[in-house]
């Protein structure tokens, strides 16, 4: 009896502690403000409006496409921000480079992720964004982010560029552990899990409390996730 209470006592500290840590791993992208768009100008004023011809004008005349912000923000994050596609495009093609980061250290590909911007990230990519790159202040990427928000398509998207698996954040979260731990158990985050599995992420992957995504999974009672990931591992549910 000692020894049950001890394991369940033991599976009940992990937990808690994944769930205190939760918070702190969300982190809020910041998008352009409204008074950084009424005091932009030039490029940024142009990618947050989607003006491709003044962003072709402004670059002919000079103006360079990297040019960044208070908050190193360059034109093609606004773009990003804005979903303004044509622009972020242009701006691809006139020499923005896809891999700057911004302060709170985000890509275009990541904001992609956590806006469900499949177009976005499909020309991202196609400018020669890396997949790979690692993004975030808690050393995350834009298939981790995709994981967190259980979009589907853009985990997909990612797999197929050959984005890293089994990257670990600063919590020792891989994108498998994140859609577990800080997704609902729901339809999309039980399909990213699949989608991930099914690609070959690392299910022995432990955080830095020793659990696994199986053993986060188990312990929310994510019955399909449970199902999905104990045959990845040849293990009993």
């Amino acid at each position: 009896m000692t020894a049950r209470f001890d394991r369940w006592l033991a599976s009940l500290v992990v937990a808690l502690a994944a769930i205190v840590a939760v918070p702190t791993a969300a982190v809020t992208q910041t998008a352009p403000s409204d008074r950084d768009l009424a005091i932009y100008a030039g490029l940024h004023a142009a990618a947050a409006n989607g003006d491709v011809a003044e962003i072709e004008r402004l670059v002919a005349g000079g103006e360079q496409p990297n040019i960044q912000d208070s908050r190193s923000r360059t034109p093609l994050h606004v773009a990003a921000f804005r979903k303004h596609h044509a622009a972020a495009q242009a701006l691809l093609r006139l020499g923005a480079n896809p891999n700057a980061l911004d302060a709170d250290r985000f890509d275009v590909a990541t904001i992609a992720a956590v806006q469900n911007d499949l177009e976005l990230l499909k020309i991202a990519l196609a400018g020669k964004a890396r997949p790979g790159n690692v993004t975030g202040p808690y050393d995350a990427t834009a298939l981790i982010a995709a994981a967190h928000h259980g979009h589907v398509e853009i985990v997909g998207a990612l797999i197929e560029a050959r984005a890293p698996l089994d990257h670990r954040n600063q919590l020792g979260w891989t994108a498998l552990i994140v859609a577990v731990v800080l997704g609902n158990g729901g339809k999309n985050h039980t399909e990213v899990v699949e989608a991930l599995v099914k690609a070959g992420a690392d299910t022995e992957v432990k955080d830095r409390n020793g659990t696994t995504a199986l053993g986060h999974a188990r312990s929310r009672g994510y019955a399909d996730m449970v199902k999905i990931l104990a045959a990845a591992t040849g293990r009993r549910t």
